[in-house]
């Protein structure tokens, strides 16, 4: 990905704004802050965003808003980054895994269905984190019935589905709570690491305002316990200038993608399938080859680029080994995960760039 391409119009700006910014120090809260939270809420179509430090803090607020801590079970896929996981153990729940749909590479629903249904405790069992990914949404109408049905928390990780759609709602609009990155290689990205939370429930979104500030009402007066987890003034800033444009910078995505698929269609890869009544907004563009690796040490070879998300599913990371998972146990991750490759693609790359990686496929 080539991150500078999009800069040039938006440069002249981004620098008068931060500059700003320096000269009035405000560098923590304010003005951006609550403009772009309430600017963010408005894309999502939901009623409250709150701004975090990084996407990986996002899981964590949301996580404590809900009450989800010690002794607590919470389900996700070996599909994924680690922040998802390693969120859920840091406030002391136990995480379990569901394999993912071999077409979409997110959570299985009848995987999570006859998970819950073998479970002889399903009471402990609080929530789950569906992972939208590549930016592609999770089955969220199977899901939301399952955790429903089981009383179930749902925690939408959105680090990759900025502006996906499934039957006309994104995220947020489904889970009771969707968490954001603004890592800068996002399709929203910030000048560094950021975060948010999105949710309609008022009271959610007020418990998770406090937890990201130390837990307190008024500068000395603290309510609960909590962390330091702000999203900083410059940030705000720059994501607020960023999200004017996201929509048409989404639609080179679609594009770029839709030209690879063209080119790749007749060849021995698998091209990304987009869901039903979905809206794929391409975070990565991710195909499936039977000898990855020897494909990518070509193109390395050719000076092109590519990425691998992700070579080891999460029950085979060290860990996670006290889990006691064995491979096989979660075999469409395991398959993905030896398959999977990114291609070059970012708003701004050439027809002629995606035609160069095609012809060496």
């Amino acid at each position: 990905m080539n991150l500078s391409d999009c800069y040039e119009e938006i440069y002249d700006e981004i620098m008068v704004k931060i500059k700003s910014i320096i000269d009035k120090t405000q560098f923590i809260g304010g003005e951006e802050v609550d403009k772009f939270e309430q600017e963010f809420a408005d894309y999502c179509n939901v009623k409250h965003a709150v701004g975090c430090a990084n996407g990986t803090d996002a899981l964590i607020l949301a996580l404590k808003a809900l009450d989800i801590g010690s002794g607590d079970i919470v389900l996700t896929v070996p599909n994924t980054f680690i922040a998802t996981a390693e969120a859920i153990t840091l406030v002391g729940a136990k995480v379990d895994f569901i394999d993912i749909e071999e077409d979409n590479y997110t959570m299985n629903p009848n995987k999570l269905r006859e998970y819950l249904v073998n479970q002889k405790s399903p009471e402990n069992i609080k929530a789950i984190i569906p992972v939208h990914l590549y930016g592609q949404m999770c089955d969220m109408e199977e899901i939301m019935k399952i955790a429903k049905e089981y009383n179930l928390k749902v925690i939408e990780d959105s680090a990759q589905a900025h502006g996906a759609k499934l039957n006309g709602k994104g995220p947020g609009e489904y889970g009771d709570i969707a968490t954001f990155s603004f890592y800068p290689g996002k399709n929203l990205g910030a000048f560094g690491d950021a975060g948010a939370i999105v949710t309609n429930n008022l009271e959610l979104a007020k418990r998770i305002k406090m937890l990201s500030n130390h837990g307190r009402v008024d500068k000395y007066k603290h309510k609960i316990e909590g962390y330091n987890s702000r999203l900083d003034s410059i940030q705000a800033a720059v994501l607020r200038i960023k999200l004017k444009h996201l929509d048409k910078w989404t639609k080179q995505r679609i594009e770029k993608a839709e030209y690879y698929n063209s080119l790749l269609n007749d060849k021995e890869v698998i091209l990304p399938k987009v869901r039903s009544l979905g809206k794929h907004v391409y975070h990565l563009y991710a195909v499936r080859v039977k000898d990855r690796d020897k494909l990518r040490d070509k193109l390395s070879s050719l000076g092109i680029a590519t990425g691998i998300h992700y070579p080891i599913p999460l029950h085979l990371q060290p860990a996670y080994k006290y889990l006691g998972y064995k491979e096989g146990k979660f075999p469409i991750s395991e398959q993905v995960s030896k398959e999977i490759i990114s291609l070059p693609l970012w708003p701004e790359i050439s027809h002629k760039q995606i035609e160069e990686v095609c012809e060496h496929i």
